[in-house]
């Protein structure tokens, strides 16, 4: 299902008007049926306020399967920053791994979505 339909159903299951939802984003209520529609993306800020006035996640709405799993590979195992020569303890490096794997999802997701990359 597609991110506008899921906003749209959401909206309805509550009982929200469009005009109501657009003024509490805010934005303009063209604008936010456009989104509905899929006509129009949302941008991050409207993301996380409709996630909000909906009571939905924000990993359900944009499909998002976010698990940590542990970092088994020898690459990870490795206590050389490749790029500096810095030490890194394991725990440092794998403290790093479950943001740099979310950051990559939300990024893959984005553009999934919307057709190209936060920041392009």
């Amino acid at each position: 299902m597609d991110i506008g339909t899921k906003i749209k159903n959401a909206r309805e299951d509550k009982d929200i008007y469009q005009k109501d939802m657009a003024k509490l984003i805010p934005m303009n209520q063209s604008n936010y049926s456009k989104i509905e529609r899929n006509f129009q993306e949302p941008n991050m800020y409207q993301l996380k306020r409709i996630a909000e006035i909906l009571n939905i996640d924000l990993n359900s709405l944009l499909d998002i399967n976010y698990t940590v799993e542990p970092c088994n590979n020898k690459k990870c195992s490795e206590t050389d920053d490749e790029k500096t020569g810095n030490k890194k303890t394991e725990k440092e490096k794998d403290s790093y791994l479950p943001e740099i794997r979310f950051a990559l999802e939300v990024k893959n997701l984005y553009e999934k979505y919307f057709k190209t990359a936060p920041g392009n």
